[in-house]
């Protein structure tokens, strides 16, 4: 899927200990489209991701957490990996950086534990989400309605596409189908 001329900015907001599995798919289908992204970190030059049950490779991080503006970007990608999430909920610029989208209406792409990002803004109250186990209480507390195991291992609530983590395939071809869809809308704003 390669997009037209107006392709959206992406922000992949990770920290050292986040699921490696999620962001090499995302960066994996991302790359064939030719769409260029951002890994935002609070670490500064390299971020370290988590595989399976130890650390894994090293990303390069493109701009820091704490100069991100959320107005520069189109899409937010939220990954899980229970080390980072902890880390980046610690981090007051991913409060803020989540409530701008939600606030904007502008997609996100969330999974695993990394949905629990999004119970840091006031604007997430009311969404339906689809989750990891280990962010229920974060979730429920936020007053979002959490699908439990075996309804389903996905769910789409506007532009807030979420996942339990157990299909990141298909968590993937969301994503790429909310970056197709945000490229379309900026066109006909554009052409407006």
């Amino acid at each position: 899927m390669t997009l037209s001329t107006t392709q959206p900015n992406i922000a992949i907001l990770v920290a050292s200990g986040f699921d490696e599995n999620h962001i090499t798919a995302v960066q994996r289908h991302l790359t064939k489209a030719q769409i260029a992204f951002k890994i935002i970190a609070p670490e500064q030059g390299l971020v370290n991701g988590w595989q399976d049950t130890g650390w894994g490779h090293y990303f390069t991080v493109d701009e820091q957490i704490g100069t991100t503006m959320g107005s520069d970007y189109e899409v937010l990608v939220l990954a899980g990996g229970e080390r980072g999430v902890t880390k980046l909920k610690e981090n007051p610029h991913t409060r803020r950086i989540v409530n701008h989208f939600l606030e904007a209406g502008k997609p996100i792409a969330a999974i695993a534990s990394g949905v629990g990002l999004l119970a840091l803004s006031p604007k997430s109250a009311g969404l339906t989400v689809c989750s990891s186990d280990d962010v229920m209480d974060d979730l429920n507390a936020a007053q979002m309605e959490v699908l439990v195991d075996g309804e389903t291992t996905q769910t789409q609530d506007g532009v807030v596409m979420t996942a339990d983590g157990t299909a990141i395939d298909a968590w993937v071809e969301g994503l790429m189908a909310l970056v197709k869809a945000s490229a379309q809308q900026e066109e006909q704003e554009e052409a407006a």
